[in-house]
């Protein structure tokens, strides 16, 4: 049968940029059945007025040749992914040829099955036309049909080339997040590990070895649960408070009764998940400036609760150095660490404040209850 339509074949033309072609077999047969599907339904009325009085057995046979045109519409799929690294003209060139091959082939196939019906199945055929004008006629609707099918071709193409550009990309924001939040976690203030090994040697030199035993223990699990932890786990909030505990209790045996700690949780806040060691930081600020340069009793207070959809935590103490987190205001190092790992998790739905008191320094991080999406 001819197929009337009114694209050209400068769609063919338009939709053979050089690129990869992501698309399968499977996703070019659906696009082609489904094109000549609703060729074969535009063109129905056309049939019917083609075989007046005739019945639906010849409007039957014309169709039939529809499941043909499917069939010559692959090979030029094979074509549009044969040449998909040819530069623009040359594969311009190929597919407009492979298209005007396909419905040259087509429109000789219809000649002849006129002739092969009129003269074997249905004597009413015989009044069609076969002529070299049908044959032109018939070859420029299938050149613009065909056209069609391949600039379909090229937009699923280009529709999954989009879509895999976009998951790879998207796999690798998360694999730079991924990768910068574990180097933000990893900037442990080696202050810490300097002056808990000096308060271990000078345990030793000192004769008190249990209390350099006890410290070396505590030193190793914290430690251990450091290098163990995954950057970018989120564990509850009372695993990450009983951490911090673990590492005030070090610092207790360096500091002895000049350091006081204070932990606490609501119920409804001891489950949501943080940033692992997210308080780390907060934690090690308050001892360097608050219990270091002190020479009274300093009480470290760390509490944790829920207001509505976000969690509150507070990292407090009532120390009265004046080191240079709270010269800065909180814009310190550690501070920065904080907000840079809340950020990178949470958007700007997540935030840390800090602020000098009399006395002492207090930190506030408020973010959400629902858990990010790290992946």
């Amino acid at each position: 049968m001819s197929v009337v339509s009114s694209t050209p074949v400068a769609a063919a033309q338009a939709a053979v940029k050089p690129m990869i072609c992501e698309t399968g077999w499977r996703e070019a047969i659906l696009v082609t059945v489904a094109l000549w599907s609703f060729v074969g339904v535009i063109y129905l009325p056309i049939l019917m007025e083609r075989h007046p009085g005739e019945g639906w057995t010849s409007v039957v046979l014309d169709e039939v040749t529809l499941i043909l045109s499917m069939v010559v519409a692959l090979p030029l799929f094979t074509v549009f992914r044969g040449t998909r690294n040819w530069e623009l003209m040359p594969r311009s060139l190929a597919l407009a040829g492979a298209v005007l091959l396909a419905a040259i082939f087509q429109a000789s196939f219809d000649l002849l099955y006129t002739g092969f019906v009129a003269n074997r199945l249905d004597t009413a055929w015989e009044n069609l036309p076969t002529d070299l004008s049908r044959a032109y006629r018939a070859t420029f609707n299938y050149v613009c049909v065909f056209g069609v099918n391949v600039a379909l071709f090229h937009l699923i193409s280009a529709r999954s080339h989009e879509v895999r550009q976009a998951r790879e990309l998207a796999q690798a924001l998360a694999a730079a997040q991924h990768a910068q939040l574990a180097a933000l976690r990893y900037q442990l203030n080696p202050h810490f590990l300097f002056n808990t090994l000096n308060a271990i040697s000078a345990m030793i030199v000192t004769r008190r070895n249990d209390e350099a035993e006890v410290m070396t223990d505590k030193l190793s699990s914290f430690l251990r649960a450091s290098l163990a932890s995954d950057p970018t786990e989120l564990v509850p909030l009372d695993q990450e408070l009983s951490l911090m505990e673990d590492y005030l209790e070090i610092e207790s045996i360096r500091f002895g009764e000049r350091l006081h700690v204070e932990i606490d949780c609501a119920t409804d806040a001891c489950s949501i998940p943080i940033p692992s060691f997210l308080l780390q930081p907060l934690v090690e600020n308050a001892i360097k400036y608050g219990v270091a340069p002190s020479l009274e009793p300093v009480v470290i207070r760390v509490t944790g609760r829920r207001d509505g959809e976000e969690l509150i935590v507070t990292v407090e103490d009532d120390g009265r150095g004046a080191g240079s987190a709270v010269k800065t205001g909180g814009a310190g190092v550690g501070l920065q660490n904080i907000r840079q790992r809340l950020t990178a998790l949470y958007g700007e739905n997540a935030s840390l404040t800090a602020a000098r008191r009399n006395p002492g320094f207090a930190a506030t991080i408020r973010l959400p209850v629902v858990k990010p999406d790290t992946a």
